[in-house]
């Protein structure tokens, strides 16, 4: 099997942040010889304009080509008021400008996100879907994976402590390798 070098994007840049512990569990969890998820922050980029689309800002550019040394991209996300937080927007915004030279084209992607609410991130990973085919990113459709993160469901240092859940994840990047092959291959 390939090994996939995968760029994890955490749509909360909060040191708490529950997605935080999501991440770095799905890292703890990730099948080693198949997966190699590395984080790529989103806390120091800047607002993104159309005015720098000349001069791209450093942070810009160094995360831009991030995304682009990945083989594909697992977005990890909170939901806030019923959509993605305004600094993932940013984000993504930021990797497929200025127009022409958008960095998410063909990299396949994944989405997945935690929430102490019973529906999880259901609603933000629906607009983080349609912004993703926007971007013309391969998605993993399904299966998809709505986190409801109980107290002590994942430690600080992202172990896993309900089996079930442990299982659940392991399986779901299963089905991220599986994509990333599919996407990956060339069409005969």
């Amino acid at each position: 099997m390939t090994t996939y070098n995968v760029g994890v994007i955490i749509g909360s840049i909060a040191t708490e942040s529950i997605n935080r512990r999501l991440a770095k569990a799905l890292i703890a969890l990730a099948p080693q010889a198949d997966l190699a998820l590395t984080e790529i922050p989103i806390k120091g980029l800047p607002f993104y304009s159309y005015d720098n689309d000349g001069a791209i800002p450093a942070e810009a550019a160094e995360f831009k080509s991030a995304i682009e040394s990945a083989d594909a991209v697992v977005i990890v996300t909170p939901e806030y008021n019923r959509s993605v937080p305004g600094v993932l927007k940013n984000a993504l915004d930021t990797a497929s400008r200025p127009w022409g030279d958008n960095s998410f084209a063909g990299k396949p992607s994944a989405v997945i996100g935690a929430s102490v609410g019973a529906i999880g991130t259901a609603v933000a990973q629906q607009h983080l879907r349609s912004i993703l085919s926007f971007l013309a990113s391969p998605e993993l459709s399904q299966p998809e994976a709505y986190i409801h993160l109980r107290d002590g469901l994942i430690d600080d240092e992202g172990q896993v402590t309900d089996e079930s859940t442990a299982d659940f994840l392991l399986s779901w990047l299963k089905a991220v390798h599986t994509h990333i092959a599919k996407s990956l291959s060339p069409v005969e």
